[in-house]
């Protein structure tokens, strides 16, 4: 791997030998923009927007499962082609949630202006909105951008529009990767969003992926389907599932490579997105409002919703959490939240260790070294391993720790 911008940085992603870093780009037959079009007072960008220029372009897209879509959501699932998406538009300050039947046609205003800005069908325009829930769009300043942001699409414009769609995000989070295939070289950019609300469910993110890679509409959805399910399904900051999650993949196929299905090229592909997704799903918890550390959970042992149920309980624990965010390598806590995901009479023989100490084994201290382990849990990433009775079952899990900046930005987030 050649590095250039220090992108892959976890020692928990995986990043294969026929990934080359690089500082940016995005695809060929893409360009992007971000404008400022008002939505925010701070006069940030707020307003993105992704055009294929290819009219073979394929996609695939997922969503939010929560039962409060937002309109944006909901305008996708019923008016878009989600095999064949050709441009994304994007805002950011304004969930255009809660809104009723205005928003919805806000978000159809959004995509008709897009449609016409990058010269294609409303059907092959996806809407996305992030931000305060319950207020209405201004859609005026919205049509504005867009007409903005048409003018500004770039083939590198790809930075610009990874920080028009942040809300309460620190940092831009984008990617840039060429993938050596056997049928040739093509590139893969993602750019996302997220830093609170969220959960292992899915999170309150956006992120959208290009490549030239030329895929059937089959090959994005199952891609997609496996790499989002080891990525953003396995993150949670607050364990809040948010209104507008979506995720995108477009493939241009301009770069003339085709990745057929079935092949040693889809291996490949599949394993590079799903490195990048990793790491972009590390970066939103890292980023997660105010934390310091991100805390990974294995869990082993037992059925596979009782793994679930366990990580879940330990990486969403406000006890686990402030501990982690402490450098605290307080096990006890861990040893409660999984009691309380699996409820019953007799005593758990469960075991747990803390950056490779063995800390409790069958529900029982394991003498240890208590000064090198507090020094162990002082770094960026701390691993958590838990082992329940039986066996077949493993899972794991991605989350931030929970501080101080954490509640006052969450306390004053509409003011």
């Amino acid at each position: 791997m050649t590095t250039t911008n220090a992108f892959f940085r976890s020692r928990w992603v995986e990043v294969p030998g026929n990934v080359s870093e690089l500082p940016g780009g995005l695809p060929r037959g893409f360009t992007a923009a971000g404008v400022a079009c008002g939505i925010k007072p701070s006069g940030n960008l707020d307003l993105g927007l992704l055009v294929s220029g290819a009219p073979a372009t394929t996609s695939a897209a997922r969503f939010t499962s929560s039962g409060t879509q937002a309109a944006p959501v909901l305008l996708c699932r019923e008016r878009v082609t989600l095999s064949g998406i050709r441009a994304v538009v994007v805002n950011s300050g304004n969930a255009n949630a809660a809104t009723g039947r205005p928003g919805y046609e806000n978000a159809a205003k959004m995509q008709g202006a897009a449609a016409l800005a990058s010269r294609c069908s409303e059907g092959e325009v996806a809407v996305a909105s992030t931000g305060v829930i319950g207020v209405p769009l201004p859609v005026s300043s919205v049509m504005t951008g867009i007409v903005r942001a048409t003018h500004a699409l770039r083939a590198d414009g790809e930075v610009e529009f990874a920080r028009a769609i942040r809300t309460t995000d620190s940092v831009d989070k984008h990617a840039c990767i060429d993938v050596a295939l056997e049928a040739g070289v093509v590139r893969l950019t993602a750019q996302a969003k997220g830093a609170g609300m969220i959960s292992p469910n899915f999170a309150t993110l956006l992120c959208f992926v290009q490549t030239d890679a030329a895929m059937s509409p089959e090959t994005c959805d199952l891609l997609l389907g496996v790499t989002v399910k080891r990525s953003f399904e396995r993150i949670s900051v607050d364990g809040q599932l948010s209104t507008s999650d979506t995720v995108i993949l477009q493939a241009s196929g301009t770069s003339g490579v085709q990745v057929e299905p079935e092949t040693e090229d889809e291996v490949r592909f599949g394993e590079a997105m799903d490195a990048v997704l990793r790491q972009l799903a590390l970066n939103i918890v890292r980023d997660g409002e105010g934390a310091r550390r991100v805390g990974r959970v294995i869990v082993r042992g037992g059925r596979e919703d009782v793994v679930h149920r366990v990580a879940r309980a330990v990486a969403d624990s406000p006890l686990v959490k402030t501990a982690l965010y402490g450098g605290d390598p307080n096990w006890g806590r861990i040893v409660q939240a999984v009691g309380m995901a699996m409820p019953g009479t007799a005593p758990l023989a469960v075991d747990v260790a803390i950056e490779g100490v063995e800390v409790c084994r069958r529900g029982q201290l394991v003498p240890h070294d208590a000064d090198a382990l507090r020094a162990a849990v002082t770094g960026e990433e701390i691993e958590y391993e838990i082992g329940l009775p039986g066996e077949g079952a493993e899972t794991e899990l991605y989350f931030s720790d929970l501080g101080h900046e954490y509640v006052t930005l969450n306390a004053e987030y509409t003011t």
